[in-house]
């Protein structure tokens, strides 16, 4: 269990990431990828896809390197997900060359009891890179890229319409419950009892943020138990997991359904919509201009799905019930499509 202890300035200080943060998705897609159990079935598709792409472009070599550094149970060394993804990729993997040889040791020490305290002598590159080797550096931050962008980067716009539809349930539970209903809608496996956050994990552990306050990142790849980095010095962060549908049977419209039914955009502008928006936040979210969310809007209110008002010098729009079944793949209960 993660003891999360939060202090008034903590409770000011919460929020919530725009988006998907590239590195962490890369770190928790590599051990998904690895661990079938982990994640099935949900990840079963895509796991035989990106296993069919190692093999196909000859990505072993890259992929076993990092598994090294990413293994499917324990420490993974925080210098493999730095604050600065949150600005893109580039940003994260510039962070990661740049990371501190003494820190670059002390976490390597720390991964798997530590590279020079093993009984079996590590990996050549693996000692190098603990001895700041800059060509080790360099094979890692090219193996970073290189399996981001085949493995994790194609499936990138799914994994984000989840992740915009999280980031809706958790706007609107801010919004109708303060601070207070947002820390309270992580469930099942977080729990809010003032001023502690419970969340589940693997190790018995404490964090005091200490007026630092709480980053919270959704994940695709994160599965049942949030994760969070390990040295209680950095600022803190807490990645959770979005929703996926593990049921076995058809209950909900997948993404791949609504694309082929409505084109890519508009599935995109439906699931955006989840949480009504004005044409400029709309146009944020699916990052297009507001000419072309205001088309994709006007096209998905001819189908009855959006509908649209005026206020002020906005205009709002929110889904009908007729667009909000189509998006969940179920009639509500005692709604009429009309």
């Amino acid at each position: 269990m993660l003891r999360l202890h939060f202090t008034a300035e903590d409770l000011a200080r919460v929020q919530v990431a725009t988006e998907l943060d590239p590195l962490w998705e890369t770190v928790l897609g590599l051990q998904q990828l690895h661990c079938p159990g982990r994640g099935a079935p949900v990840f079963r598709t895509w796991r035989r896809r990106a296993l069919d792409v190692v093999a196909q472009r000859q990505l072993t070599r890259s992929v076993r390197l990092l598994a090294a550094l990413t293994p499917n149970r324990g420490y993974t060394p925080d210098f493999l997900t730095p604050a600065a993804a949150a600005a893109g990729f580039d940003c994260g993997l510039d962070a990661i060359r740049a990371t501190r040889p003494g820190r670059l040791r002390r976490e390597l020490r720390q991964l798997g009891g530590g590279v020079t305290a093993r009984r079996t002598p590590p990996r050549p590159w693996l000692r190098d890179l603990a001895g700041g080797d800059h060509d080790r550096m360099a094979d890692l931050a090219a193996a970073v890229r290189t399996v981001h962008h085949a493995v994790i980067a194609p499936d990138w716009t799914d994994a984000h319409t989840l992740a915009e539809g999280d980031r809706a349930l958790r706007a609107r539970a801010l919004r109708d419950g303060g601070v207070h209903g947002l820390l309270s809608s992580f469930g099942p496996g977080m729990r809010w009892e003032p001023p502690v956050l419970h969340a589940d994990y693997p190790l018995d552990r404490d964090l005091r943020l200490a007026g630092r306050g709480l980053r919270l990142v959704p994940s695709y790849f994160c599965w049942r138990t949030p994760v969070s980095l390990a040295d209680p010095e950095l600022p803190p962060v807490l990645v959770y997991p979005v929703g996926h549908d593990t049921s076995d049977s058809v209950t909900g419209t997948t993404p791949q359904a609504l694309h082929a039914i409505l084109g890519r955009t508009r599935a995109r502008t439906l699931a955006a919509l989840h949480d009504t928006a004005t044409t400029g936040e709309l146009a944020r979210r699916l990052r297009v201009s507001p000419a072309s969310a205001s088309q994709h809007v006007h096209a998905l209110a001819a189908a009855n799905l959006v509908h649209s008002r005026r206020i002020g010098n906005h205009v709002l729009h929110s889904l009908t019930p007729l667009g909000a079944a189509l998006l969940h793949g179920r009639i509500p209960a005692g709604k009429a499509l009309t």
